[in-house]
Order: structure tokens, then C-alpha cells, then sequence
């Protein structure tokens, strides 16, 4: 019997372990199984920044209000399971999801559906990518448990992606706009946003943050509904942390509003108050610990931004690591000279920065990195010692591939996050 390790060998094996834009692929493996995606209610989000928050809101929201929801994010962090979640069962009588969390696949079933869509898919000449495969099992193991609304987030851009398969939604969201995988979505914030625009879905209303001539253009080119929402709303209820959530959040209550307005404030309220969504502006105590997982330069303004409001008279000690596709520099160099006071009437002073090359394949060295940092700097080793007690707030920023290396490195337990 296949297990969840096999499942992952085979997800990154070097023929599935890549980015294919494009939809064809994805048409045909859907049609043999069925087409499941068409049986489903889908609220979906885009952008730069902030979708899986946006994502976890939503989701947050509609388990406390006891309709059977599916999320769909990524990246993971720890295990591919984290990426396609559902509402686990209760025994309090009010509804599927109430007083219920959200729970990821089990590891047998994951394998199960895996390995069932990778053997159709060879048997049909179609040549998956791991994205691909992951988009297959979430729609047919929604379908299948007869999810009443998925909250599906894309994986890259938005027109070409593998879940905009779909053929209508409940209402598309598109999140803050920014410079990201430039080089396969365009150099300019037009093109990205046209991009992102992708997901805009005839007769469908879509919810977004900007203006952008993109929206204005695709929704009028398929009669859809375009609402640019205030950002001006106070997370001071929200679970998750830092002020870019502030956005995240109208997004969230705006789609939840338009698509659900049966659902009560005191409902709102208890869903903001129990959203998980583990590694943003995320604080272990123990360790004075933020970890974040900013990891294009808007993720690190936003970030900068957040330690300058809630933690603005503590010594900083930066843990960072990216993928040199990534722009690396530009992050370096938020990050390195931003000088902070350390008490009234003091100079300001640069924080301690380490940097980390972690095991993947793409990751920046530590060599790469310091030769963009304007600040000295230092190499954050398996066997450096790291004194969490020493005065200084540490943060963790950067990939999430680093971030599940460090977790276990710093004998974080993962089930905290």
C-alpha cells in the first residue's frame, strides 16, 4: 500500500517538481475524473500578498457558522496535508463546523488520491506537475466529501493557474499587487495584474483591494461586478498579527458580506477570533520569537512596518534565507539599514542579521546574500548557538522551505504554530 512518503518521493521527483503554467493539462485530467471542480461553490483569491490570510479568514469564518468548507492554500509548511483542508467533525448539534477546526486530509486518503490521479494521468499520456496533481486531489477529495463552499487559493498568478479551472465562483478576490515571480508574470504591475485578473469570472462579482486598469478591463469584458473596497477596518479581533492584515481582513468580511450575509456579527466575531494561519507575524514566547514568512520585498515592508508598531523599543536579531530567484537584494536591503530606537532619546541602532542557506536545491548561500548586505552580517549554521534570552526580539523572515528547517532546528514544536 502506497503511504504519504511515497506520495511526496513522487510529488518531487524531478519530472513533477516544476512550474508549467497553462490549463490544458489540467481540462483533461478533470474531465477523466469527472470534472468534481463544477460540482463546487468557490470563493477564489489572488495576489501578490496576503491570499492564504485572506483564505484563513474566510474559512475561520464560515466553520464557525456551521457550513461545510474546504480551504485550499499554499504553500505548506511542514506536510503537503496543511495545503487541502476541511471542517472536522463536532458533537455540539449546531452544524458541521461549529466549535470544529480545520482539519488537513489524512495521510492515507492524500496518498490514495495522489497516486489515483498520477496513474490516470499516465495512463492518458498527461504530464502532471506536482501543482497540478495537488489541484486534482483538492477538487475531487472536496467533491467527493461534498464540501458546500471551498475557499481556494491560487498557486501562481491567476489565468493560467491550475484552479482556475473553475467556471464560475461564488465571488474572486484579488489582494494587494506587487513585484513577485516577475519573470514569469510580467515585469510591470500592469502585466501582473492582468495577470491576477485571470480569475475574474463572467456574471461573478470580484472583490479587490486596487483600482487597476486590469480589473476595470476584464470585468467589464465579462459583465462582472467590481467592487474596490476600504481598507480601513481595525483587525483589533483578529488572531493574526501585524497591520497588513488590516487589508486582508476587509477583503475577508467584504467577500463574507456580499456571499453569505446570513451569517451573524456575533458569528464574524468568534470566526476572526479562532483563524490559524500558522508562520505570519507569528510570536513564540518562549523564545522571543516572530516568525514570518515575507518573502518578496512588499512581504518585508509589511513586516518592517508591523515591528516598527508593535515591538518599536527592542534590540532585533534577523534570521533570513530565500530563493535566489527571488529578489533577494531588495530584501537585504529593507531589511539591513533600517535603524530602530532602543529607548527615548537614544541612537539608533542596525539590527544582528544572520542569514541561512537552507537544503533547497534554489536557496540562496550565505555568500550570495552577504554580498548585498550594506551591514555586517553572519552565517547561521546548524551548530551556531543562538542566545533566544538575551535582550534582542528574534525574527525568523524569508522562505517557508527555511522556516520548517529552523522550526525543528530550534526545537520549536510545529504543533504550536
Amino acid at each position: 500500500m502506497k503511504t504519504y512518503n511515497d506520495a511526496v518521493k513522487l510529488l518531487t521527483s524531478s519530472g513533477k517538481f516544476r512550474i508549467s503554467l497553462g490549463l490544458e493539462r489540467m481540462e483533461e485530467i478533470m474531465k477523466i475524473l469527472g470534472n468534481p471542480q463544477d460540482k463546487l461553490n468557490c470563493i477564489h483569491v489572488a495576489g501578490t500578498n496576503g491570499k492564504g490570510s485572506v483564505c484563513a479568514i474566510i474559512g475561520s469564518i464560515l466553520n464557525e457558522a456551521g457550513i461545510n468548507v474546504g480551504v485550499y492554500s499554499s504553500p505548506h509548511i511542514f506536510k503537503y496535508t496543511e495545503r487541502i483542508k476541511k471542517n472536522s467533525p463536532n458533537t455540539s448539534g449546531e452544524g458541521v463546523g461549529v466549535k470544529g477546526q480545520l482539519l488537513p486530509i489524512p495521510d492515507d486518503i492524500f496518498a490514495q488520491y495522489v497516486f489515483e490521479i498520477s496513474e490516470l494521468a499516465d495512463k492518458n499520456n498527461i504530464d502532471l506537475t506536482e501543482f497540478e496533481i495537488l489541484t486534482a486531489v483538492m477538487f475531487k477529495y472536496f467533491a467527493d466529501n461534498e464540501v458546500d463552499v471551498v475557499v481556494l487559493e491560487t498557486g501562481l498568478g491567476g489565468r493560467f493557474d491550475a484552479t482556475n479551472i473553475i467556471k464560475k465562483n461564488l465571488c474572486s478576490i484579488i489582494t494587494h499587487i506587487d513585484y513577485d515571480h516577475t519573470e514569469r508574470l510580467g515585469k510591470t504591475l500592469d502585466e501582473i495584474a492582468f495577470e491576477k485578473a485571470g480569475i475574474i469570472k463572467p456574471n461573478c462579482p470580484c472583490i479587490v483591494l486596487e483600482g487597476r486598469e486590469a480589473f476595470y478591463d476584464k470585468a467589464m469584458e465579462v459583465c462582472a461586478e467590481l467592487e474596490i473596497i476600504n481598507p480601513l477596518i481595525s483587525p483589533k479581533n483578529l488572531a493574526l498579527k501585524g497591520i497588513y492584515q488590516q487589508e486582508n481582513l476587509a477583503l475577508a468580511l467584504t467577500a463574507i458580506e456580499k456571499c453569505f450575509p446570513q451569517i451573524s456579527q456575533n458569528i464574524i466575531e468568534k470566526g476572526l477570533k479562532n483563524v490559524k494561519h500558522p508562520c505570519r507575524f507569528e510570536y513564540i514566547k518562549d523564545k522571543n520569537l516572530i516568525i514570518d514568512g515575507a518573502h518578496n520585498p512588499n512581504g518585508i515592508k509589511g513586516l518592517m512596518q508591523s515591528l516598527d508598531m508593535y515591538y518599536p523599543n527592542t534590540k532585533r536579531r534577523f534570521i533570513f534565507g530565500c530563493l535566489r530567484n527571488k529578489e533577494y537584494g531588495k530584501m537585504v536591503n529593507i531589511i539591513a539599514p533600517h535603524p530602530y530606537p532602543i529607548s527615548k532619546g537614544a541612537r539608533d541602532v542596525l539590527p544582528e542579521i544572520y542569514f541561512y542557506h537552507f537544503s533547497h536545491q534554489n536557496s540562496a548561500t550565505f555568500e550570495e546574500l552577504k554580498a548585498v548586505c550594506p551591514v555586517p552580517c553572519k552565517e547561521l549554521t546548524k551548530d551556531t548557538k543562538i542566545d533566544f534570552n538575551d535582550g534582542h526580539l528574534n525574527i525568523i523572515c524569508g522562505s517557508f522551505y527555511m522556516i520548517s528547517e529552523l522550526v525543528k532546528l530550534f526545537g520549536i514544536n510545529p504543533d504550536s504554530l
